[in-house]
């Protein structure tokens, strides 16, 4: 008899009955628990891996796409942390006043300590800042940063510490404060040591992704992101003659000399400053496009120090009225000012009251795009300029040479050696003009120059060059650049007289 039949026979009705409920109802709920543990996993594994049962398809493929940007940035990260380092400077500095509380690199470096400042007193002085691990020949390792954090360091007063935490004592190799531009060194058997991949900064356009990497307020291997705000941005802290990319990605005091990367995890520019009226980030950062340094690096690495092809003139901004008495018509322009003796510029033709409109081809809208171009130039190489001179439009073939701080520096190489504005510019009181009087008006004298010799001042309208008229800028530099004319005397109205300078001989 089965174990159910016996349960079932008249001595035991009652308590076959009940047992039978019993494993029927065990059977049930092993069922029901069965189906309810394995229902709903089946139902995930067929549909999209991630997204849950109640999003609808768009919301699905948003996240998706989401999530395919932030993987992107991961391999950023991944691939640019290993060769941006923290520099640790230790640099002795003498007592500042109070002005050089304003000096913006402070944005990046530390002050002194309390109780140090008193006059001439030293002090030594801890900075933070960022670097690139640019090269790396044998066990030497090459980092590019600032001037403005490694420029000044002690002898022994550099560290470089990696992602991971390795440390090294690092040795200046070279700085340029025109470029704000530093390279240190450090050496090491370590086979692992990841070097940056540099990219190209001009091919950035605005709204391009922008990731920033450096270590602000210390917080080591920090990535922030934004996007490329502006390109072409002039006017740095000490006359920085580099062009910046602006950038919304959070830039802070030990983010300087940090890279700013693409969206590749391509170096395209190295942080440099900020706009910032507390000191810290409101989304004004700055950096100097890779381009930039890249010839600032070689030139470090190579010869200790930066080499700068060389023109050989001054220039400055006109004034619409002077453009206009020029020729420009609209256009924009470098307007030449001063002419060096001797220099690229002249040997090639380039004279005073030249507007350089175009530089190889492209469109020359400021003084600071002639600089940029020659400045990288090496010696040897020529460069077209295209001109605007008396209303005509030439171009100029000129051989650039290497710049000598020696005769950069000199004045007395400078012809004219004055600056002038027509008498309608908007920077002349009109109400102060003598009624009757034309010509221009001189707003500056160089010292040492032609122009300082023979007595010109500012302030002075010029009336007559060599006893001929000169109303307008124009006439102005077409007689003074006349070569025919072996001197040149200036007709000048000057505190309610007209008087004639000395005579300047021609060499």
């Amino acid at each position: 008899m089965s174990f159910l039949g016996k349960f079932r026979t008249k001595k035991f009705p009652l308590v076959g009955l009940v047992l039978t409920g019993i494993l029927i109802g065990f059977g049930l709920a092993f069922l029901g628990f069965s189906l309810t543990s394995h229902g709903p996993d089946l139902k995930i594994r067929a549909e999209t891996p991630g997204i849950a049962s109640d999003q609808s398809p768009e919301v699905g493929q948003a996240i998706t796409q989401a999530t395919s940007v932030q993987s992107a940035f991961r391999y950023v990260a991944q691939t640019v942390l290993p060769s941006v380092v923290e520099i640790d400077v230790t640099s002795t500095k003498k007592a500042s006043d109070s002005t050089d509380q304003q000096n913006p690199w402070k944005y990046f470096f530390g002050q002194p300590e309390d109780g140090q400042g008193a006059p001439d007193k030293e002090y030594q002085e801890e900075g933070l800042g960022s670097g690139i691990i640019v090269r790396r020949d044998g066990k030497t390792v090459y980092v590019l940063t600032n001037n403005h954090v490694a420029g000044d360091a002690d002898k022994d007063g550099i560290k470089v510490i990696l992602v991971d935490g390795r440390e090294f004592p690092a040795t200046l190799v070279g700085a340029d404060t025109r470029k704000d531009i530093a390279v240190v060194k450090f050496e090491t058997d370590d086979k692992d040591i990841v070097v940056a991949k540099l990219g190209n900064s001009s091919a950035l356009e605005v709204g391009d992704w922008a990731i920033a990497v450096g270590n602000p307020f210390g917080f080591s291997s920090s990535v922030t992101i934004g996007v490329v705000s502006a390109i072409g941005r002039t006017g740095g802290p000490d006359d920085n003659i580099s062009d910046f990319i602006q950038t919304d990605a959070a830039i802070n005091k030990g983010n300087s000399g940090g890279a700013l990367v693409n969206i590749r995890g391509e170096v395209v520019g190295m942080n440099t400053w900020i706009a910032s009226p507390t000191g810290g980030s409101i989304g004004l950062g700055f950096a100097i496009p890779i381009d930039r340094a890249k010839k600032a690096i070689e030139d470090l690495i190579g010869k200790g120090k930066v080499e700068y092809g060389w023109l050989g003139i001054l220039m400055f901004e006109l004034d619409k009225a002077s453009a206009a008495e020029l020729g420009l018509d609209g256009k924009k322009g470098a307007f030449v000012s001063e002419v060096y003796l001797g220099s690229p510029a002249q040997k090639s033709g380039i004279l005073p009251g030249d507007v350089i409109v175009k530089a190889n081809g492209a469109d020359v809208k400021a003084d600071g795009d002639i600089m940029r171009l020659v400045s990288d130039m090496p010696a040897g190489q020529s460069a077209v300029f295209t001109v605007v001179r008396d209303g005509k439009q030439m171009d100029i073939k000129v051989v650039i040479e290497a710049r000598k701080d020696s005769v950069a520096s000199n004045d007395a190489n400078l012809f004219p050696g004055l600056t002038a504005v027509s008498l309608r510019s908007e920077i002349v009181d009109q109400s102060k003009l003598p009624k009757g009087v034309k010509g221009i008006i001189v707003t500056g004298v160089f010292p040492k120059t032609p122009a300082a010799v023979i007595g010109l001042k500012p302030g002075d309208i010029v009336t007559e060059v060599n006893e001929k008229a000169c109303p307008t800028l124009r006439d102005f530099y077409r007689i003074l650049n006349d070569s025919s004319a072996k001197k040149l005397a200036f007709t000048v109205y000057r505190e309610g007289e007209t008087v004639t300078t000395l005579a300047y001989v021609r060499k």
